[in-house]
């Protein structure tokens, strides 16, 4: 696959490197889009350029075609150029019957383009977490966080893995606090006296449980993300936890995420996401 690092490295001209090798090159122009007239309309071809010198201007030294004719088709929506899985996944789509490289135009009017699409590039985030509310207070973040943009050079996917705690509602069911909204009791507003309840929650909950009331019997169920009985993380994840001390990369079953604290602010995720992409590229080689 081919996909230029930053849109300002592709120009577009509409003469050929085969007919102008005296023709100066843009200093930060890595590849050359060519549009010309033919019989049947517009025309594009894609070219790999080198060059030479210290101006701004510079002569070509290597000119490598790379895709032509009914190779390259142009999509003509006009789509956000940094958002590389919107491209990648778009080319794609459109990449059939012939056709290897998509011309994507920006909405500030500058182009780029995907050469032989590779949607494995991709990577893949499990968003851990429990509903309700719904969404998740994690997803909803991070489905913000990415409306914003800000992961748009990741090359991300993100898909929800979240368990439904409704589930387990009832009037012998005990959940860590009133504010999720579930039907039973609850730590931070209710008093428990007999044996029997189903406590739904943590360790911490579990400490919580024993010190309110001490010595009744009751069953429990652990929903903490490196313990829990009810999921676990398919691929690589970010979840939360309530202890600060878990923040950051991790490893859960074998598979490696991240994890921020319940409390954490719409950055401290954004920053948690991109040093675990930037750990994942890391490992595989493609540096940070």
């Amino acid at each position: 696959m081919i996909f230029p690092d930053e849109y300002k490295y592709v120009g577009v001209t509409h003469i050929s490197p085969d007919d102008a090798h005296d023709e100066p090159i843009y200093f930060l122009s890595r590849y050359i889009i060519v549009e010309q007239s033919t019989d049947i309309g517009k025309e594009c071809s894609i070219y790999r350029v080198e060059h030479t010198g210290e101006d701004l201007l510079r002569k070509a030294t290597k000119v490598e075609l790379i895709a032509y004719g009914e190779q390259v088709i142009k999509y003509d929506e006009p789509l956000n150029l940094k958002d590389k899985r919107l491209l990648i996944e778009k080319a794609a789509e459109l990449c059939e019957h012939g056709v290897n490289t998509v011309i994507f135009t920006g909405l500030d009017r500058h182009v780029t383009f995907v050469h032989d699409p590779d949607p494995s590039e991709i990577i893949d985030i499990e968003i851990v977490d429990v509903v309700p509310p719904e969404p998740s207070w994690l997803s909803l973040v991070i489905r913000k966080l990415e409306a914003s943009g800000i992961f748009g050079d990741l090359c991300i996917r993100f898909k929800e893995n979240t368990k439904d705690l409704r589930q387990f509602e009832g009037d012998k069911t005990v959940f860590p606090c009133s504010s999720s909204g579930l039907k039973g009791k609850c730590l931070d507003s209710d008093i428990v006296t007999e044996d029997g309840s189903l406590l739904v929650g943590c360790e911490i909950s579990r400490k919580l449980f024993e010190s309110r009331f001490p010595g009744l019997k009751y069953d429990f169920i652990n929903i903490c993300p490196f313990r829990s009985d009810i999921y676990t993380p398919q691929g690589t994840f970010i979840t939360r936890c309530c202890l600060s001390e878990r923040s950051g990369l991790a490893t859960i079953n074998g598979i490696k995420g991240a994890v921020v604290h319940w409390g954490a602010s719409e950055f401290q995720v954004a920053l948690t996401i991109r040093e675990l992409v930037q750990n994942i590229k890391k490992e595989k080689g493609e540096g940070q």
